[in-house]
């Protein structure tokens, strides 16, 4: 099954704790501290894979998790680092924060391998902490937590060109008969679900990518049908071929179906209409006495407008070659790259507001009132009650800038220093 689109949860791996040890040896009775680093938790990583054109593998799993790393060990042994989750997705999907819509990564051009989420770094040993005065620390550094976030994934077909035009037109049939593609065909309307792609060779060389993009209908642009699901594979493309059926079978008036196809796109996105496009009159070879009225119709209507039209059957092959060479200029005169969109949106961001303190003045009794995350898990593991215990948590507090950020709100000595449910004086 086709799906362009996927909603999933990832989550990095938690940092590994450090470790609280001493070296106890047949001769070294009271030896210093041994404890070792955590390991660094599993980064959650993206990764372009050539043989996949779907996103079908996220349709039906939702949590993706990274392997946590290791705590640390005695004897100074570091604990191993957590084994990265490689998600492969097609060229072409765009990684969106699902709570803002802003994109993190586009996963095209240059961009094959992108890490989403970084795993938590791993907690120091005790070792780290032993100082001239504190010899003996019974303390270690948790390891940082793993970052969980809800991810959008949107597929975009990167093609140079996209075949547009009501259903049962003829884009599968021209597809299949200028490219190596094999989409399905059947005289019924939707045959198409999906995007398809080929690839049109030259002699010489040159070539370009086009994709089927599955047939509009009037109010897909306000997601009538399948709209939205169609219309967004057709912003990366750098040149539009209007497919519409000259000889009428089924009493549609191609002159008005180019309007209103171009009608969808400028609701969808005005900048759609910037692109070049081109007519291509397809099934000319039922027309009776040749190419007649309705070419010369469609030539007076578009080419004024710089749109050219060429009269084509995609059975038989006429006129083919005119369309393709037509369309291979026009890309050569268009020197941009195909759209690949910037990140709007850094993970990490959370991760630091998530870590982040706040320092208020308490306004019924002045006390300077200190909370965040990170220091109520402090606060947790930490014996305040002995000296060393106390040393370690002020440490902390400077290292954070917390005891900075004090001073420049004008914390004098004897103040109150409110953190939940403790309460100290401040000295400098």
């Amino acid at each position: 099954m086709f799906a362009d689109h996927a909603k999933i949860i990832i989550k990095s791996g938690k940092g590994g704790n450090g470790h609280v040890s001493f070296r106890r040896e047949k001769y070294v009775p009271n030896g210093g501290p041994d404890g070792g680093d955590g390991g660094k938790g599993g980064d959650v990583v993206f990764v372009v894979d050539e043989g996949i054109n779907t996103l079908s593998d996220y349709r039906h799993r939702r949590t993706f998790s990274a392997q946590p790393g290791e705590d640390g060990k005695k004897r100074n042994c570091h604990g191993k680092k957590g084994s990265d989750l490689i998600l492969k997705v097609p060229a072409g999907t765009i990684i969106k924060d699902a709570q803002s819509d802003k994109i993190i990564a586009d996963m095209s051009g240059d961009n094959r391998r992108q890490v989403v989420l970084a795993g938590g770094n791993g907690g120091l040993g005790n070792q780290h902490f032993a100082t001239a005065t504190m010899q003996a620390p019974k303390y270690a550094q948790p390891g940082q937590e793993a970052l969980e976030i809800e991810v959008k994934l949107e597929l975009k077909v990167i093609a140079d060109v996209g075949l547009v035009g009501f259903p049962n037109v003829g884009k599968s049939t021209l597809l299949s008969r200028v490219t190596n593609a094999q989409p399905k065909i059947a005289d019924y309307h939707f045959t198409t679900l999906q995007p398809n792609l080929g690839v049109v060779d030259f002699a010489d060389g040159n070539g370009f990518v086009i994709a089927d993009i599955p047939g509009l209908i009037e109010g897909a642009s306000m997601g009538v049908g399948l709209g939205h699901e169609f219309l967004k594979h057709i912003e990366r493309t750098r040149v539009m071929i209007h497919i519409v059926d000259a000889a009428s079978v089924e009493g549609r008036d191609p002159v008005a179906d180019i309007h209103a196809i171009n009608k969808e796109l400028e609701a969808y996105d005005p900048k759609l209409l910037e692109k070049p496009q081109v007519i291509a009159a397809n099934k000319i070879d039922v027309l009776y006495g040749g190419e007649g009225e309705v070419i010369k119709l469609l030539r007076d209507t578009f080419e004024p407008l710089g749109i050219q039209v060429y009269p084509i059957s995609a059975v038989s092959g006429q006129g083919l070659k005119e369309l393709l060479y037509a369309v291979q200029k026009l890309l050569d005169e268009i020197h941009e790259e195909p759209i690949v969109y910037a990140p709007e949106y850094d993970p990490a961001e959370r991760q630091m507001k998530n870590e982040a303190y706040t320092v208020e003045i308490d306004p019924k009794d002045g006390a300077f009132v200190v909370e965040g995350p990170k220091i109520e898990k402090m606060l947790g593991y930490t014996n305040l009650e002995a000296e060393r215990g106390f040393l370690f948590f002020q440490k902390f507090l400077k290292e954070q800038g917390i005891l900075k950020e004090l001073e420049k709100q004008g914390i004098q000595d004897g103040d109150t220093v409110r953190m939940y449910s403790l309460e100290f004086e401040y000295y400098k």
